[in-house]
């Protein structure tokens, strides 16, 4: 008989957090699970991304603490354009009134991401704890908005986190087809402008995977996260010209 992971971890306000290697692992009821406690202020939100940890609960939870084990990532050299993506891409380039904003509408973007429902998904994560908790990490600098902007009105977007030369990416929506593949892909483009390799996705879903997203070791993905997060931040802005990164790739 599997023996029951080890107690989980309960930290007090300042108490750090425990190695990602302790988190409970693949056969756990709850793999990657790594703590609970803390709070959700800026320093400590800060604290977590930069050691590969984010926060994951739901309504009626404490606050979960989450380092799994492998780790979806992006690396933005292989985003995959597939052809109809590029087809829409194309339209929504040569539209008037389309573009592309950053950090202009931080508040209802991440208010779609709570609220846009999703197959297979009947409640949200992002609870108001959590939309409390971004907004100051915005406010702060280190929360970003990617938004899809047609005829001036938000269709789509996502948000973010960035330290440094790392992006982490926390969710996305859509009001129209392709809306928020359209803010994933100007964030791609602007990350390789940005000399930024890797995005991170937290989760492995179908979705991701297909347009470029796969698995790494958390020890890898620790390690990358170490040597780039205290570099220096990009500007957060989107300039056109950076469709051009990922338009001259191959597609498939």
């Amino acid at each position: 008989m599997r023996k029951s992971p080890h107690p989980l971890p309960w930290l007090t306000a300042d108490e750090p957090f425990p190695p990602v290697v302790t988190a409970w692992a693949e056969n756990d009821p709850a793999p990657g699970l790594l703590a609970a406690g803390r709070a959700l202020d800026v320093p400590t939100l800060l604290q977590a991304y930069a050691l590969g940890i984010f926060p994951w609960f739901s309504a009626g939870q404490p606050i979960l603490w989450w380092s799994p084990d492998p780790r979806m990532v992006l690396n933005t050299q292989d985003f995959k354009l597939h052809r109809s993506l590029r087809k829409s891409l194309m339209r929504f380039i040569d539209a008037d009134r389309h573009d592309i904003r950053f950090d202009t509408a931080f508040a209802e973007v991440i208010h779609a991401c709570a609220t846009t429902s999703r197959a297979g998904q009947p409640g949200t994560w992002i609870v108001p704890d959590m939309v409390h908790a971004y907004t100051a990490l915005h406010r702060a600098g280190h929360a970003h908005s990617v938004e899809t902007w047609v005829d001036d009105e938000l269709v789509g977007g996502l948000y973010c986190v960035n330290l440094g030369g790392m992006v982490f990416g926390e969710s996305m929506f859509a009001y129209q087809s392709d809306a928020s593949k359209m803010a994933l892909a100007a964030l791609v483009a602007f990350c390789r402008v940005q000399g930024i390799a890797m995005i991170d996705c937290q989760q492995n879903t179908r979705h991701l995977a297909f347009l470029g997203a796969a698995e790494m070791p958390r020890s890898a993905f620790v390690a990358h996260v170490a040597a780039h997060a205290a570099e220096t931040p990009p500007p957060w802005q989107f300039d056109p010209l950076y469709w051009k990164q990922i338009l001259t790739a191959t597609t498939s």
